[in-house]
């Protein structure tokens, strides 16, 4: 089993995949944004699942950033300014994976995307202390 600062590391870890996968992407010129924001929603679910271990707060599996973040809030209430940003982010899990909602996001949707995932990489990565 995993000691705390273990899976805190290892959610962190998965985080930065997401988001070198995004900004790699992003460097193309025909950049395929649906991918893009997909790697970063599911960046800042990771980094939000490690501030909550961090936190000892628990959760269940959700792509649902706003949930996430609202757990976050009933230890760190600073969190909330990231809140309705962040939380765009929760259709980019599901919906941009399927045919059936032929929903492409535009280069500035997946560029803003990319920008919240690396507010929330600094908010997260600048709370999480040595444990």
């Amino acid at each position: 089993m995993k000691t705390k600062r273990e899976l805190i590391d290892s959610w962190i870890a998965k985080a930065e995949k997401d988001l070198i996968s995004a900004k790699h992407e992003l460097s193309f010129s025909d950049a395929v944004t649906e991918t893009v924001c997909f790697h970063c929603q599911q960046a800042v679910e990771k980094y939000l699942k490690a501030y909550l271990v961090f936190l000892g707060i628990s959760f269940t599996k959700t792509h649902e950033i706003g949930e996430l973040i609202t757990k976050c809030e009933s230890r760190d209430s600073e969190i909330s300014v990231l809140k309705e940003k962040a939380d765009k982010l929760t259709d980019y899990a599901v919906e941009v994976r399927y045919p059936e909602d032929e929903f492409e996001p535009t280069l500035e949707e997946a560029k803003e995307s990319f920008d919240i995932a690396k507010k929330i990489k600094e908010f997260v990565l600048n709370k999480i202390t040595v444990i």
